[in-house]
Order: C-alpha cells, then structure tokens, then sequence
C-alpha cells in the first residue's frame, strides 16, 4: 500500500508540474522540461524571421540543470532562420533538440551574416547532445553553387561536441558540406537521409575531421560531392549499411595538402552500395605531404555503374592530377578491399596509383568481381608503385 501511495503522489506531482508549466514558456511531460521554441515567439510561416526565438529557447534548455531538457521544433511548421550559433557548455549533461518541423535557410546571400565558423546550424561545446526527429533541414543552397571560388557555408556543423548523437532527420541543398563533425570524440550518426543534385559543387554529406570513435549506419546519401569524407586526425569511423549516389564515394581524404601532415587510421566501411557515383571506395592525397592513412577497409561493397569503383589516388591535387613532382608524400598502408561485386561504367575499374616517394604498402584486393555496366565492354586494373596481395580479383591487378 505504501508503495502504491507513493507512485500515486509522484504522479500528481508530475501532473501539477505540467499543469504549472505549460502556460510559462516550458512545461513538463513525464517529468521531462520541454522548452517549445512556439513558446518563445517562434511563428512558423516560413517567411518571418524565427532566429531570436530559438536562441531564447536553447538558453532555457542549456540553462537548465538535471534531466534530459528537450528544444522542441514542432511538427507542420517551416522556421525561416538566419546564421545561429548554439553553445554550451550547459547544466544538463543530456541535452535532446527534437526536430519535426522543417529548418529553411535563407534563399538568398544577403540574408547571411554572422556566420560562425562557416556555417549556417553551429553545435559548439555541447557534451550529450541529441539530435534527433522526423524534420528537414532545407539549407537551400543553390544561390551558392555556380560561384565555385567564394565562401559558402555548411549547413550544420558539430564542433567539440562528444557522445553526440544523430538520427532521423532529411538534409537537403545545402551551399556546401550538409553535416561537419569536427574534434568530436563518440559520434552516432544513424537513420538519415541527405539530397542534392549531382551537379552541386562540393556538398559532401558528412564530413568528419579531428574526430574518434564515430559510427554513420542504415542511412542514404546522394550529393555533388563525397557521401562521406574522412579528413585528417580522424580514427576510429565506422560506417556500415550507407547507401551512396549520386555523389563522390565514401573517401579517406584527401590528404596533405600543401605540404601538411596529415594523419587518418582505423576506417571501417563495411555493407554499403555505389550507385552512379563518381567513385567508390577511395583514398586520395596531396603529393608533397606527410603522414600516413592506414588501417582501411571496405568490406561487403555492392556496385551498380560506378565509375571508378576502387581508387587510390596519390596524384590528386584537388582532381587535376597535373601535380608538380615532389619529393615526399602522405605514406598510404594496410588498405584492404574484399567481397566487392557490381558493375564500373568506366573501363578503369580498379586503379591503384601510388607514390614512387612513398610507395603503397600492403595493399589487398580479395574476393573482388567488377564487370562493365556497357555490354560488351572490358574493364582492367592499373597499378604504380603500391605493393601487397591481390587475390581473386576481377579485373586482375598485376603490379610489378
């Protein structure tokens, strides 16, 4: 009896809160504070501007201490917002923003100001950070795509946000890349889709840099650029169950640009699929750079008229490959491709091209069938400077 009594109590408690709450500018849902950013003076239309009422709102819920507060973004509803800038740290060690409305960015340049660090949605410090919903982020970015050498931004951007988690949300058009994860440590990234057109320069889906232990799974991504890039003082990322195209491929680099030192190691791709994109599975670099990529692999790949399926590539030079010779380059080791099956729409199915300065080593391809996607056509491999093992595999690598 007394036990019961007590749930009883709890519950009239958690009833009166939300009772309480609800009329101020939070309230309380199974003892959860829920800060509504409608509660803030957001409207919704689409049209007016909602920034201010959703700074207002993160400030209540990273100012509150103890729980899971919630930043609720309603569902049927568009929020039309400037550049923001959401800091932490905050009180709660457990912060959740639930998205089911729809994030628009401005359409055009002269609604962009105060854009911090290059980007439109910035999570900074923020420690236990759930992001999460059935909502879209529209970073419409077509304003910015046909001036290739000017600034743009990244749609959203995570930065020195640990045990962050992703999940569910549509990213669309963004002016460059949809999701940045920089010096973050313990990233799940799961269930999303990301769109942009082919032709849109440089929207990578998620980039990721200075950042361990970061697990991207059962999502889909089709984009102008790489689905995924993993860029320098990166480890330990998984990627598993990504469904890729259009777009560039799921890339380790590039790396050593302008003579920089550069350092990626223990990538995971495993269970994914090409189709239509530019590449497959890739590891570029700069020539004249140092450091090392190592411990890579792609596992359990399926091809559907993917132009350069396999690629190493230490000749890049930002794609020109008319690289002036240098004297040192990024060292590529320990990169295993196995169990790939599929079709190329190129003839140069597999190419593994590496530096005569820095060799490729221990290089395997196992268990690896490419055919042409054009008829009749035959595909073959080419190999320079890159030592390993190449087992079973269609076309044949020979590498003297």
């Amino acid at each position: 009896m007394h036990r019961m009594a007590l749930v009883g109590l709890l519950l009239i408690i958690c009833i009166a809160s939300f009772g309480i709450e609800y009329n101020l500018a939070s309230y309380n849902h199974s003892c959860v504070t829920i800060y509504d950013v409608m509660h803030y003076g957001a409207v919704g239309d689409g049209r007016k501007d909602d920034s201010q009422a959703f700074i207002k709102a993160w400030k209540a819920t990273c100012g509150a201490s103890g729980g899971s507060p919630i930043l609720k973004i309603p569902d049927g509803k568009t929020f039309f917002l400037k550049p923001l800038a959401f800091e932490g740290p905050c009180k709660s060690s457990h912060i959740q923003v639930q998205i089911s409305g729809t994030l628009m960015a401005p359409g055009n340049r002269k609604g962009w100001s105060n854009c911090q660090s290059n980007a439109w949605l910035y999570f900074s410090g923020v420690n236990g950070l759930s992001v999460y919903g059935n909502g879209q982020i529209n970073g419409q970015g077509s304003c910015w795509w046909k001036g290739r050498g000017c600034y743009r931004p990244t749609a959203l951007r995570f930065h020195q946000c640990n045990n962050l988690r992703l999940t569910g949300l549509s990213h669309k058009n963004s002016a460059r890349n949809h999701i940045s994860i920089s010096d973050c440590k313990g990233v799940t990234i799961s269930r999303i889709s990301i769109s942009a057109p082919e032709n849109s320069p440089n929207t990578d889906g998620i980039d990721i840099s200075m950042s361990t232990h970061v697990s991207i799974r059962d999502s889909r991504i089709g984009t102008g650029d790489d689905c995924v890039a993993i860029n320098t003082g990166s480890s330990n990322i998984n990627i598993t169950g990504v469904s890729c195209g259009p777009g560039h491929g799921i890339s380790v680099g590039s790396l050593g640009a302008h003579g920089s030192y550069s350092q990626v190691e223990w990538v995971r791709v495993q269970g994914c699929s090409f189709t239509g994109t530019k590449n497959g599975g890739r590891v570029k670099t700069w020539p004249g750079g140092s450091g090392y990529a190592r411990h890579i692999y792609y596992e359990n790949i399926t091809l559907n008229n993917v132009k350069n399926p396999i690629i190493i590539d230490q000749d890049y030079c930002n794609g020109k490959h008319n690289c002036p010779d240098e004297a040192k380059a990024v060292q590529v080791s320990d990169v295993y491709f196995s169990n790939w099956r599929g079709t190329s729409a190129g003839e140069e199915a597999i190419t593994l091209d590496c530096s005569s300065h820095a060799p490729c080593r221990n290089i395997m391809i196992e268990d690896v069938d490419i055919t042409s996607s054009n008829g009749g056509s035959e595909v073959y491999s080419i190999c320079k400077n890159a030592h390993g093992r190449f087992l079973q595999a269609t076309p044949a690598v020979s590498c003297a």
